[in-house]
């Protein structure tokens, strides 16, 4: 009992791993494949149900046909043989039964019994006697129903199988006059007719089945062939183009309408191809553009995703922030920022990324480097306006405009000051001669008049410097001549020699034997230099020196470091002559020009310019004076000056060390030089000015 229980246990798992291998096999097939195949099943089954109850009828007939021939054989024997049997003629009654059986080859036996059973006839069975009616006699009893000898006329019909078939047993009852005589057994073999008819029905039955799916079979295979395939991989190229792979083609060596929709579809994809090739090409080229744009554009631009996280950053904000080859791709922008410019644009931007707000504009200043930045956030979304796509940041530089802001309003400030005091002297001694005329002195009033002609004075040089800065920024073409530059280097020190006494300062012109003519503008060449000796003067000790020269020069140079001592300054900038003249390179000087050139060089041995202000001197309304508040002016000099020497296609230079002294130089093309290469200096030297600045701006 262990042993079938446990064979049993094995059993079940069994099957159930062969009936859970079967349900995934099944799960695997399209429900388009299971629909097809419970279709052909149950139309296979209804065909051969069909065929096999239709064949199955034939042979029923058949064998209803081969009991009737059956019945009426015994009838036909027994009614031939009831006689013999009567009488006893044993021998005739072998003969008759033998004979009929050799006529009938349908018979397979014929047995006589007697009322009692038992056999004693029988045909075809052999004896060990020669006697041929003892071969036909039998020692074997029937098993027959009582009611058989009530029956004459109906004689019982049954079938047995046997290993060569079905065999049909006929009992016929012997009568004769009314005596039951016995019984006559007929077995008639089955009918080789119905035998074939038999097979033949299962032979259909199988042959419908195997057929109906063999021939499912075939149609989806030629389905799959010329149809589906197709289909199929027409999808899969629609899938293709769907996910942006114009390159995927369908080559089936399909015809007919099939055939051309898969031609149009290469056709549409060839098409979209081109298409995309040249929409690639055409935002690529936007792209550098953009790029090309974003790179060079003055103010720095940051592009932010939808999370904040840093896209793209161009070369101005990297400069501003200070970025300069850090990977800033993916990094949270305000993570990168200084601590309190990302505190303060912390609402801001999680504003727009909630979308609370479009656009943000605010202004803020930063420590390292200091700089005050105008930033704009803008969102941006898609074609519906609905998602965000990005934030675009932009990065102006203020501090220049704030700086000049303030410069401006100290400009104000001084002029409204220079303007006052100048009105007020002159409104005051006007206002003594006018109410205290007759009781002044000549000498009062002319002095009082003295006075009042200064003031005058003063004003309109406070207005011409502003209008020079103004015709300057204008940007008006000045005409250059040939002109000799010794007259206006005299005058210039004649104009002060009346003020350079008065301070006990020794004025010094030095100027070759010949100074070639150069290519200017007396008038503002006039101008530089009564400005460039003006301030020499004004900011020059008691008992200094203020030197003027002149020489030719092979090339344009800047000094780029300060001497060490007093001495050696000097002879730097008042000896650079003579290192030309020994064909010597110039101390601390850069060869920018291959022309020949005239310097112009303003050395004075006054208190000097402190480092921070060099960086500052030219630039508009800017005073040194307003540390030591002991000189005045309106702080334009030297913005005009510059101003003048780019229009003449130069630079303006300097060294200076705090006490020890300043000296000015700039160079100015010789005569023979054409306007147009000097327009071309001029633009160059335009260039490297605005290159100077913006690197001060990045310091």
């Amino acid at each position: 009992m262990a042993s079938s229980s446990s064979a049993a246990n094995g059993t079940e798992p069994q099957a159930s791993g062969w009936w859970q291998s079967i349900r995934l096999w099944w799960a695997e097939f399209s429900l388009q494949t299971k629909l097809l195949a419970i279709a052909t099943l149950v139309v296979s089954l209804m065909m051969t149900g069909i065929t096999f109850f239709a064949l199955n009828g034939i042979q029923r007939d058949a064998v209803r046909n081969d009991t009737r021939y059956a019945r009426d054989l015994g009838l036909l024997l027994a009614g031939n043989v009831s006689e013999l049997v009567a009488e006893g003629r044993d021998r005739e009654l072998a003969n008759v039964a033998e004979q009929f059986w050799r006529s009938s080859q349908s018979l397979r036996y014929i047995f006589f019994a007697d009322p009692d059973g038992i056999v004693y006839l029988g045909i075809p069975i052999s004896g060990s006697s020669n006697d041929p009616v003892s071969e036909l006699r039998l020692s074997r009893r029937l098993e027959l129903p009582a009611e058989l000898r009530n029956r004459p006329q109906n004689p019982l019909v049954r079938q047995h199988l046997t290993p060569q078939g079905q065999v049909t047993d006929v009992f016929v009852p012997l009568l004769r006059e009314g005596r039951y005589l016995g019984v006559l057994a007929l077995g008639v073999n089955p009918n080789e007719t119905a035998l074939a008819s038999a097979a033949l029905t299962r032979e259909v039955t199988v042959a419908v089945f195997i057929s109906i799916w063999v021939l499912v079979i075939l149609g989806a295979v030629f389905n799959a062939l010329t149809i589906t395939r197709p289909v199929k991989e027409l999808l899969r190229g629609v899938r293709s183009i769907a996910s942006g792979d114009f390159q995927a083609r369908i080559a089936l060596p399909v015809g007919g309408e099939l055939g051309e929709l898969l031609d149009g579809f290469n056709a549409m994809a060839s098409q979209l191809q081109a298409y995309d090739a040249a929409n690639i090409e055409e935002l690529t080229a936007a792209q550098v553009k953009q790029a090309s744009l974003i790179a060079t554009m003055a103010d720095g631009a940051i592009l932010l995703d939808a999370e904040g996280r840093i896209v793209l950053a161009n070369p101005t904000a990297r400069r501003l922030f200070r970025w300069e080859g850090r990977k800033l791709e993916g990094r949270d922008l305000l993570d990168e920022l200084p601590h309190l410019l990302a505190i303060e644009l912390h609402s801001a931007l999680d504003s727009l990324i909630n979308g609370i707000s479009d656009s943000e504009d605010l202004r803020r200043s930063i420590e390292e480097p200091a700089r005050t930045l105008r930033i704009v956030l803008q969102s941006v979304r898609d074609a519906s306006g609905e998602s965000l796509k990005g934030i675009a940041v932009t990065l102006q530089d203020l501090t220049r405009e704030v700086e000049l802001n303030a410069a401006q309003s100290r400009f104000i400030s001084n002029v409204s000051h220079e303007l006052r005091t100048p009105l007020f002297n002159i409104k005051s001694y006007v206002e003594t001669l006018y109410d205290m005329g007759d009781q002044l002195t000549d000498e009062e009033k002319i002095e009082f008049l003295g006075v009042a002609n200064a003031e005058t004075d003063r004003l309109t040089r406070l207005v011409n410097d502003v209008l020079d800065l103004s015709k300057l920024e204008s940007n008006r073409p000045v005409q250059f001549e040939p002109m000799a530059l010794s007259p206006a280097l005299e005058q210039t020190l004649r104009n002060y020699r009346l003020n350079a006494d008065d301070k006990e300062v020794k004025l010094e012109l030095d100027l070759p034997m010949e100074l070639p003519d150069i290519l200017g503008n007396w008038d503002l060449l006039l101008q530089v230099l009564d400005n460039l000796v003006g301030n020499a003067l004004k900011f020059s000790r008691k008992g200094g020196t203020l030197a003027l020269r002149a020489y030719t020069w092979p090339d344009s140079c800047f000094v780029s470091e300060l001497p060490s001592s007093t001495s050696a300054a000097l002879v730097k900038a008042v000896d650079q002559d003579e290192a030309v003249r020994n064909d010597e390179p110039a101390p601390h000087c850069e060869l920018v020009s291959p022309l020949p050139r005239v310097r112009i060089e303003v050395a004075d041995t006054g208190c000097g310019i402190d480092a921070a202000d060099q960086q500052k001197i030219f630039d508009r309304f800017y005073r040194v004076e307003n540390a030591v508040h002991s000189e005045v002016g309106t702080g334009l000099g030297l913005s005009i000056v510059r101003g003048i020497i780019e229009k003449h296609g130069s630079t303006i230079r300097m060294v200076s060390e705090p006490e020890v002294g300043t000296t000015f130089w700039f160079d100015l093309a010789l005569a023979q030089s054409d306007e147009a290469e000097l327009q071309l200096q001029s633009d160059r030297q335009k260039r490297l000015q605005e290159q100077e600045l913006e690197e001060k701006l990045s310091a």
